[in-house]
């Protein structure tokens, strides 16, 4: 009995290794299943599309290769924004190594839903929507131009073909004239409209690959640990640049500097005008810079233009360097924006709007404008001393001769001057006597030295 009691002993053992070695081939499995390697690295695409969002992107991009992220989730909820940069932000998700998941918690709408398509995988959050995809300019209105339809059309049906997505409800997001058929959820879209799409549509038809709540589940969707997700995070100069370029900041920032400079100019003597306009202008070109919109180039027109503006307020230059300093910043301004259209509708609104206050100002200050350099604004009075003409009465009692006939005017020699003198009429010959008898205005009127005399006048 002790025989048998001694062996079974091993045999517990022998078969509890088996068990745990027979664990140990079918549980990695199971858990590499529910947990892949490598971080879930969370970007936010939460703004309109645009340069500093393609910047914060890029650097987020290649803040997950260097962590060696195995999973990039875009969190999408955007208007839309600029097809350009939408195409340059599809072509780094295509060309990433790292699988990339859309997540759209909120809308992907117009160029949002471009993102989301090349993509390869979409996943919606149970109230988001994806489509609306149709072109519209800065006032929001449908661009019809048939080749840029086409084009547009020809890049959201490609990101669709991509992920084997019907090509035709890409088409429906972006041409108001197709008719799309889409029994799955028994809808058609006509002619003058453009198809978006809510989650749970989006699923049926093939739009979207998963409804989830978070990017956690997102995570655990796709065999990633949900403990292991990074979010990134904007840079305190990425949350500055992202909101100084926001087309209503920008142009309220081209309002003050414009506004500011031109008090300046037209009102000097104040110097705070000037100075806050140079700041604003400042914010502005700031903020494309740091957003990546502008380069160094903006910096050296915006500097010359405000040199050029100063110059004028101390060198007579006929307004030239005036108009130069204004081109220079016009342009150095066109070229910070992120859209030569949208940047000349805020230039356009931000000038009008600071010209109607600087002529407010200019009438309220209008006696220390600039005009004031032209024009003479002292009373020229007699009692000040002014004259239009020259007097002369202090000749009046002086005796000469006359240098010619006066008949009734000429010229006479008093002391050692000669004068224009006229007679109250009577005619005199050269060389006669005379006196100074009254000054009117510019007259010099004479009598004859005898009359003086005949008269007792002394």
């Amino acid at each position: 009995m002790n025989k048998i009691k001694n062996w079974k002993f091993p045999v517990v053992i022998l078969i509890a290794f088996f068990v745990t070695l027979v664990s140990a081939f079918v549980q990695p499995q199971g858990i590499q299943a529910a947990a892949k390697d490598g971080a879930v690295y969370v970007i936010p695409v939460d703004q309109p599309i645009e340069r500093g969002l393609q910047k914060f992107m890029e650097r987020g991009f290649k803040e997950a290769e260097e962590m060696q992220a195995g999973l990039i989730v875009l969190q999408i909820n955007t208007p839309g924004g600029l097809v350009a940069t939408t195409k340059e932000i599809g072509d780094m998700i295509q060309a990433s190594k790292i699988p990339t998941v859309a997540y759209i918690n909120g809308d992907a709408a117009s160029a949002g839903s471009y993102i989301a398509l090349v993509s390869d995988y979409i996943a919606m959050s149970p109230a988001s929507t994806i489509g609306a995809a149709a072109l519209v300019d800065g006032s929001n209105n449908y661009i019809d131009d048939p080749k840029l339809v086409a084009t547009w059309k020809s890049n959201m049906q490609a990101a669709a073909e991509k992920n084997d997505r019907k090509k035709e409800i890409a088409g429906g997001m972006t041409d108001l004239n197709m008719v799309v058929e889409m029994p799955e959820i028994s809808r058609t879209k006509e002619k003058g409209e453009v198809i978006s799409l809510t989650a749970k549509e989006a699923l049926e038809v093939g739009y979207a690959d998963k409804i989830a709540s978070s990017p956690a589940e997102v995570a655990t969707w796709l065999n990633y640990s949900p403990d292991n997700i990074y979010t990134m995070e904007q840079t305190t100069f990425e949350k500055l640049s992202s909101f100084l370029t926001h087309p209503v900041v920008s142009t309220i920032l081209l309002f003050i500097g414009i506004a500011g400079i031109l008090i300046e100019l037209f009102v000097p003597g104040f110097g705070v005008p000037g100075i806050v306009g140079f700041l604003s202008f400042v914010l502005y070109f700031g903020g494309s810079y740091v957003a990546g919109i502008g380069g160094s180039e903006t910096w050296f027109l915006f500097i010359i233009g405000i040199a050029l503006l100063i110059s004028e307020l101390f060198v007579p230059s006929f307004g030239i360097l005036g108009v130069l300093g204004a081109g220079s910043l016009i342009t150095g301004v066109v070229r910070a924006a992120y859209d030569t259209s949208t940047a000349l509708v805020s230039l356009g609104i931000a000038a009008a709007a600071a010209i109607a206050l600087v002529i407010i100002v200019a009438i309220v200050f209008k006696e220390k404008g600039i005009w004031n350099r032209f024009i003479l604004n002292d009373n020229m009075t007699a009692d000040r001393g002014y004259s239009s003409v020259r007097t002369r009465e202090d000749l009046i009692g002086m005796e000469g001769a006359s240098a010619t006939p006066l008949r009734p005017s000429g010229t006479a020699v008093i002391g050692t001057e000669r004068v224009d003198v006229v007679t109250e009429g009577d005619y005199i010959l050269a060389n006669e006597p005379i006196y100074v008898y009254k000054v009117e205005g510019s007259r010099v009127v004479v009598k004859k030295q005898s009359e003086r005399e005949a008269s007792g006048v002394k």
